[in-house]
């Protein structure tokens, strides 16, 4: 059997999934494969490389520096992340991501992406985290309205949570029937439609078919949720979510808030390491 971890993302309420990682790398849970969608992306590659606390250290950090995440960043660059920052300066110089250990950790780790041209999921495993690699990881992270289509290997990606927010059964179609998936909102959330449809349509006018992938997502994302919970219910798989909305914005920028939904994180991953061990060993 092959265990899995799905990582959804929420832009900042990835914190909460940061806090529970940590718990499982500390505590020695691994896993055969991991996926993340967008910020569980962007935190959940730091299970490969073995960093438990860089997530919440390089976000507390730099929640403030504008070449992180701006609208000044926004009008300079196009990105509400800054690209070069996120994806360059800041792994390489100011907070190092550890490549060797990456490459060396035979856990795979997969990141979904949304392709502007078709309106559907892309998958894509990244192998060595190099420059293409990184890349794929923004991708899967650059929010609409707010960031630049990416273009790599003849795709042309925006956020993977458009697509296919909690990517489960890629994951089973893989092979992976041991999962573990971790949600940014609690049970019984359920997501409405998209408030800023209006602007939407003028951003992705280009991408017929990801404009209609936006407007259908929220019955996507519920489908999902009620997919996995069912699952869970007759115990295959196991899902970790939040007792209670986290209360944090997608951009927080205040330390204290993001230390909050960490130790959220962290908490709910205590609480759950038993189950998590037990179930993995079943």
């Amino acid at each position: 059997m092959k265990s899995g971890l799905v990582l959804e993302g929420g832009a900042m309420r990835g914190m909460f999934t940061c806090g529970v990682t940590d718990v499982f790398m500390e505590k020695g849970i691994v896993f055969d494969g991991a996926i993340g969608v967008s910020a569980g992306a962007t935190f959940g590659c730091n299970i490969k490389s073995r960093q438990p606390g860089r997530a919440i250290r390089y976000n507390k950090r730099f929640a403030g520096d504008w070449r992180y995440c701006s609208m000044k960043s926004f009008f300079k660059t196009g990105d509400l992340y800054g690209a070069d920052f996120c994806y360059n300066k800041l792994p390489h110089e100011l907070d190092i991501y550890d490549l060797d250990a990456y490459r060396k950790n035979p856990m795979e780790f997969y990141v979904v992406a949304s392709d502007a041209q078709t309106g559907l999921p892309v998958y894509k495993k990244l192998e060595t985290c190099d420059e293409k690699d990184l890349t794929w990881m923004r991708a899967s992270a650059s929010m609409p309205l707010v960031s630049t289509p990416v273009k790599v290997d003849g795709y042309t990606l925006l956020d993977g949570g458009m697509t296919d927010s909690i990517p489960i059964k890629y994951f089973e179609s893989l092979g992976y029937d041991k999962n573990i998936v971790i949600l940014t909102q609690p049970r019984g959330f359920v997501k409405k439609p998209n408030k800023m449809m209006s602007l939407m349509k003028i951003a992705l006018r280009k991408y017929p078919k990801l404009l209609k992938a936006m407007q259908e997502r929220h019955i996507m994302y519920n489908e999902e949720t009620e997919y996995v919970f069912k699952k869970a219910d007759a115990g295959e798989i196991l899902v970790i979510c939040p007792e209670e909305p986290l209360g944090i914005s997608r951009t927080e920028k205040n330390p204290d808030e993001l230390e909050r939904v960490y130790q959220i994180g962290r908490k709910t991953g205590q609480e759950v390491l038993a189950k998590v061990k037990e179930f993995l060993k079943a």
